[in-house]
C-alpha cells in the first residue's frame, strides 16, 4: 500500500478550531472510505491546554451536527511534526507565521492556510471563537466543513487519482 497522506490542523491552543477541523475532516475521510489512506491530527502552537479535551462549546456544536470529538486531547506542535505530516494547516496568519518560523526551509511548502481550500468563504483566516458567543462556534464549524471538503478533494486529486 502507498504511504498514508498525513494532515495536521493547527491553531493556537488546540481546543477550538484545530480539534474541530480534526474531527470534521476525520469523519469526512471515514465517510469516503479513506481512513486507511489518510492520517489526521491536530495541535496548537501554544502549550496552555496540553492534555485537555476540546472546548465544551466546540464539542456541543460538533455533536449537534453528528461529529464526535470528545476523544481528542490538546497537544503542542513539535519539530517532528514537519517531518511526519504532508499538510500542516494553519487556522490564521499568526499560526502560519509561527509554523513557518519553526519549520526548516525544506518543510515550509507543507504549511498552508486552511481556508485556502474553501470555495464558500472569502475570508483567509478561521477566527478564534474562544472569547465570543456560541454563534462563533457555529460559524467556525461551517468554515471548517467547507475547507475540509476542498482539502479532501485536493488530496484525492493529488495523491489518489494519478
Amino acid at each position: 500500500m502507498a504511504k498514508k497522506v498525513s494532515v495536521l490542523f493547527v491553531c493556537l491552543g488546540n481546543i477550538c478550531r484545530s480539534p474541530t477541523a480534526h474531527a470534521v475532516f476525520r469523519q469526512l475521510v471515514k465517510d469516503q472510505g479513506l481512513a486507511q489512506q489518510i492520517e489526521v491530527d491536530s495541535a496548537g502552537t501554544g502549550a496552555w491546554h496540553v492534555g485537555n479535551p476540546p472546548d465544551k462549546r466546540a464539542t456541543q456544536v460538533a455533536e449537534a451536527r453528528g461529529i464526535a470529538m470528545r476523544d481528542l486531547r490538546a497537544r503542542q506542535v513539535d519539530f517532528g511534526d514537519f517531518y511526519q505530516y504532508d499538510y500542516v494547516l494553519a487556522m490564521d496568519n499568526s499560526n502560519y507565521r509561527n509554523l513557518y518560523e519553526m519549520a526548516l526551509p525544506e518543510h515550509r511548502e507543507k504549511i498552508h492556510m486552511f481556508l485556502q481550500f474553501s470555495e464558500d468563504f472569502t475570508e483567509t483566516e478561521v477566527p478564534d471563537p474562544y472569547y465570543g458567543g456560541p454563534d462563533g462556534f457555529d460559524y467556525v464549524f461551517d468554515m471548517v466543513q467547507s475547507a475540509s471538503n476542498g482539502l479532501l478533494a485536493q488530496i484525492k486529486k493529488t495523491h489518489f487519482l494519478k
